[in-house]
């Protein structure tokens, strides 16, 4: 065997596509969307590299055509979860044992494949399944991704040179093991890269995975699961196992052996697991790990200094953007009195350009949420507002005939209390409330410490006394804070994401802190000069 300290190839980001008319990749995209669109794609489980097709299943259908089915996808139920554990934990040992380099490699090779070979399939599953317009699909299920498996395998490496200092006569080293278990990964729907990336960042440092994509978003999962498998990932590593939450909480968080939980969703679902890991820690072989981005209500306040049109840009680019379903999406505005006017003219002259409609028309910015459980909240919330006399709707607008399409919303928040300006929404509607100027500090507190919240935030102004002032008051407000810019669009290796409060434990996915994580540090003592004495100098008598 040759031996020598390898540096891994310096991460870059992954150039983004812009899909010209005429260009080879707009081209290819299209031919893609014609061909998934044509056929029904048979989604089966795989565990411990083998295809299981079961007689339970579920259909995807794509939420902007809501009657057209894009696949059938097989799910698992308990005999399944066990075989994924099983799988898992006997894929461990020559997993953790092969040489860094290989595991990395493989890594690498899937980044390669997705950047070239598969680039146009996850983009147009993405943009068909889960309704992503072109560029969002882009950023997502291509560079994203990529990002994603490239900076990760750099970190890890990083993190391996990391090693203590050692006495005369001493070696001292440190083993990054992986954990001592299984991980479980459930991933959402809104990105197919952060499910990529709740899967593959703890493998990639050693650890074997029973993957739960969400099922709307199975599609491209499936997909990235079988670009990993083209790229050498040994059957059993990361075990894909499309399957009800109830029924994966019920028979793997359960399972003693769980050592970590990667998990992007709810904040709802994220406290219930932390609850009963909890409740029974003493059942487990080790403390899990739980590792959670949940909920948000991120927002965007403005100081009478900000340059409206810039202001006006991030709002609509921050809110409206992919249906407003990113978890860093802007939920609610803070807009002083002094500019309210102007700025209200130019948003809705703005928001009034945007086209909403299928995914397949390049000419869209937006297209339909999730499903028809989102449709009918933001249906009823367009609904309350437009009957409050706390609020006023400035546009917006919903329409479920073809698909469940929900209109660039904005509603104007009477009272700072209104619900809109609190509560969790997952779509594109934007609450705006205006302050007086001279309650600029009230407010900035108000913002803080109104939701229970802290994922993204944004502030807005030319002052800089007042951007340091704004900075100092919102510091445990997000955990990904934006000057001057929207609060969403965070890149791997260059803003690491995450938040803390109920948004989650603030791990930074896209950083080595996440790697972290998935990793129990052994610490290696070698003494070349061992002592056959059995006292101390101090015990001499005197």
């Amino acid at each position: 065997m040759s031996n020598g300290n390898y540096n891994v190839p310096k991460p870059y980001n992954e150039p983004v596509c812009q899909y010209m008319p005429g260009t080879a990749q707009r081209t290819a995209l299209k031919a893609e969307l014609e061909e998934q669109s044509g056929k029904v794609v048979s989604i089966p489980l795989i565990i411990n590299g083998e295809e299981i097709f079961t007689d339970k299943t579920i259909r995807i259908t794509m939420p902007h055509d809501s009657k057209h089915v894009l696949a059938e996808c097989s799910q698992a139920e308990e005999k399944h979860l066990k075989m994924a554990i099983e799988s898992a934990l006997g894929a461990k040992s020559d997993w953790e044992n092969m040489p860094w380099e290989h595991r990395s490699a493989i890594f690498l090779k899937a980044a390669e494949l997705v950047s070239t070979k598969y680039r146009a399939k996850l983009c147009a599953a993405t943009m068909l399944g889960q309704s992503k317009v072109a560029y969002q699909a882009e950023i997502d299920a291509a560079c994203e991704l990529v990002d994603f498996l490239r900076f990760n395998v750099y970190y890890a490496d990083q993190i391996y040179r990391q090693q203590p200092e050692s006495a005369k006569g001493q070696w001292n080293r440190i083993k990054y093991r992986p954990l001592d278990g299984f991980v479980l990964a459930i991933s959402p729907y809104n990105f197919t890269a952060i499910g990529v990336n709740l899967a593959t960042a703890p493998a990639i440092v050693g650890n074997t995975i029973i993957w739960k994509p969400a099922g709307t978003a199975v599609l491209s999962a499936y997909y990235a699961m079988k670009v990993l498998e083209e790229a050498g990932l040994p059957p059993g590593v990361l075990n894909f196992v499309p399957a009800s939450g109830a029924e994966v909480s019920k028979h793997i968080v359960s399972d003693p052996r769980m050592a970590g939980f990667n998990f992007t969703g709810s904040t709802d679902v994220f406290s219930g697991i932390w609850s009963y890991v909890g409740q029974n820690i003493k059942k487990y072989v080790s403390y899990p790990r739980l590792v959670g981005e949940t909920g948000g209500k991120d927002y965007l306040f403005a100081h009478s200094s900000a340059d409206i049109p810039t202001l006006c840009a991030a709002m609509v680019m921050g809110a409206f953007e992919y249906q407003g379903q990113k978890c860093s999406a802007l939920s609610r505005a803070f807009i002083p009195e002094s500019i309210w006017q102007q700025v209200k003219k130019r948003l809705l002259e703005c928001v009034k350009e945007l086209k909403v409609g299928d995914v397949k028309d390049f000419r869209n910015f937006m297209s339909a949420v999730i499903n028809e459980d989102s449709f009918n909240q933001l249906k009823n919330t367009i609904d309350e507002a437009k009957a409050s006399p706390e609020a006023e709707l400035l546009c917006g607008g919903y329409d479920d005939s073809m698909g469940y399409y929900v209109y660039p919303t904005i509603i104007f928040a009477k009272n700072k209390d209104y619900k809109t300006m609190r509560e969790e929404l997952f779509g594109p509607i934007l609450t705006i409330y205006v302050y007086p100027d001279s309650e600029l500090d009230e407010t900035l507190h108000y913002c803080d410490k109104s939701t229970p919240f802290a994922l993204t935030g944004a502030i807005f102004a030319r002052d800089r006394e007042i951007i340091a002032h704004m900075e100092r008051l919102l510091m445990h407000s997000a955990g990904n804070f934006y000057i001057n810019d929207k609060p969403t669009g965070a890149v791997v290796g260059q803003q690491p994401f995450g938040g803390a409060r109920a948004s989650g434990t603030n791990d930074k996915a896209g950083s080595a802190l996440n790697l972290y994580r998935w990793m129990s540090p052994m610490t290696v003592k070698e003494n070349f000069a061992p002592s056959d004495k059995t006292d101390y100098p101090f015990m001499l008598e005197e």
